[in-house]
């Protein structure tokens, strides 16, 4: 009974349904949105100043670790999203969507454009608490946007890998188990410290990082020191990856979004039949 091949207007309505329901969920659960948007803070606050010091960044600390801090905060939260989607499915509330004349994929793409919101939230609360710390970005307006460009990018790329592993999990207590694994692909890049320090066959590892090509890129563009491929390049990181940081900012969401959004939405449509 989808509405499937009705128009796109009806489509966009549905989605849009969707997506006020996944921000209805907001107000019903405040206190979990507010320790989703400031974790990301904590870590920055901590790092930044108990921690410190960064190993072999020049200059400001505060200007090297802000743009990795916000690359992170791009893949923190996708337990949220994944729970939701997980639990969706166990409640029975898909198979009461597949009952009303809507558009297949509405759920999907309600649930993503909600996500992305939510992105964009925590991302301004970084940024204004860099402000806020003393951070400055030194670049164009026009870099300025693109940084965000690219973030949003990775999340967006990072929201349909999690999509997908949600509903291969299938029920939310192993979404934690796969949640687990984003800690050390965020912790292995080069948000807090630059793959120069590092042995070489880990600063490699590290360099080739989707995340780590975003960081470079994003400090780049906010008009951090240290040439063309950032404040790492200017820290000792001189391989390929690091050179062609924002090139790989690019393709390597890219290459995510080529894989898993076919994969979970061909995943969503087998386990809607």
């Amino acid at each position: 009974m989808s509405r499937q091949g009705t128009g796109i207007a009806p489509a966009l309505t549905d989605c849009w349904t969707m997506t006020r329901r996944e921000l209805a969920h907001w107000a019903r659960r405040p206190v979990q949105v507010v320790v989703g948007l400031l974790f990301p803070v904590m870590l920055l606050l901590m790092f930044g100043y108990l921690v410190g010091g960064g190993r072999a960044v020049e200059g400001d600390y505060l200007t090297y670790l802000l743009p990795g801090m916000l690359v992170l905060s791009m893949t923190f939260g996708l337990e949220s999203t994944m729970v939701a989607v997980t639990q969706d499915l166990n409640k029975g509330v898909i198979d009461r969507f597949r009952s009303m004349p809507m558009a297949n994929g509405a759920v999907l793409v309600g649930r993503a454009v909600a996500d992305m919101l939510q992105s964009l939230a925590a991302l301004t609360v970084m940024l204004a608490v860099g402000l806020a710390v003393g951070w400055r970005a030194h670049g164009t307006f026009a870099g300025f946007l693109g940084a965000l460009g690219l973030l949003l990018l990775l999340r967006f790329a990072m929201l349909w890998l999690g999509i997908h592993l949600a509903m291969v999990a299938g029920r939310p207590e192993l979404v934690q188990t796969v949640q687990v694994l984003v800690w050390p692909f965020g912790f292995l890049s080069n948000a807090f410290a630059t793959p120069g320090a590092m042995p070489s066959w880990l600063g490699a590892v590290v360099e080739w990082n989707p995340m780590s090509a975003t960081a470079t890129a994003v400090r780049d563009l906010f008009g951090a020191a240290g040439g063309p491929a950032g404040s790492d390049a200017g820290a000792g990181s001189t391989g390929w990856a690091a050179e062609h940081a924002p090139l790989l900012a690019v393709l390597w969401p890219l290459a995510l979004l080529a894989v898993f959004f076919p994969l979970a939405v061909r995943r969503f449509g087998a386990l809607s039949r």
